[in-house]
Formats: structure tokens, C-alpha cells, sequence
């Protein structure tokens, strides 16, 4: 088991960047074209899986604060306008 641990470390990092490189949006993919990548990742299955985390992942945008409205149960007005036995 102790042999086989590593393979199956180093088969599942591939098929997670296997995934994310078809997965990524071709325009926000760093350095090479996202089929590249793929060949990268596949041909050097540990060199091209870390080259991908650490070179050509997508870099995260910042999410805009939300501008929804609070849902009822957070709104103390809401709540105070229910009519429950105490809010009267």
C-alpha cells in the first residue's frame, strides 16, 4: 500500500487539473492557450499538474458585495411585525 499511495496521490492531482483546465474560461487561462495546458498536464502528469496551480489557473475576481435585501427571518422589523405573542 505504502508504494501505490503516491501513483494514486499523483493520479488524482492530474485528473483534478485534467478537469479544471477544460473547466476554465479560455480568455482568463495565464501564459499558454488552455489546450496546451491540457497537453502540459497530461504529458508531465507532476510538473504540469503544479505548473498549471501555480502558472496558469485563473486568477479569482473579487465577488461585488451583494446587493440583495436581507432575507425576512434577518430583518428585526419583520420580525416585530409578526404578531407573535411577546410582540405586541
Amino acid at each position: 500500500m505504502p508504494r501505490i499511495l503516491p501513483v494514486l496521490i499523483l493520479a488524482l492531482l492530474v485528473v483534478y487539473c485534467v478537469v479544471e483546465v477544460a473547466q476554465a474560461d479560455p480568455d482568463r487561462v495565464r501564459l499558454m492557450p488552455r489546450w496546451l495546458w491540457a497537453v502540459v498536464v497530461i504529458a508531465l502528469p507532476g510538473l504540469g499538474a503544479l505548473a498549471w496551480l501555480i502558472f496558469g489557473r485563473p486568477v479569482r475576481r473579487q465577488q461585488p458585495p451583494s446587493t440583495r435585501p436581507p432575507a425576512p427571518d434577518d430583518d428585526p422589523d419583520f420580525l416585530r411585525g409578526l404578531g407573535g405573542p411577546g410582540n405586541r
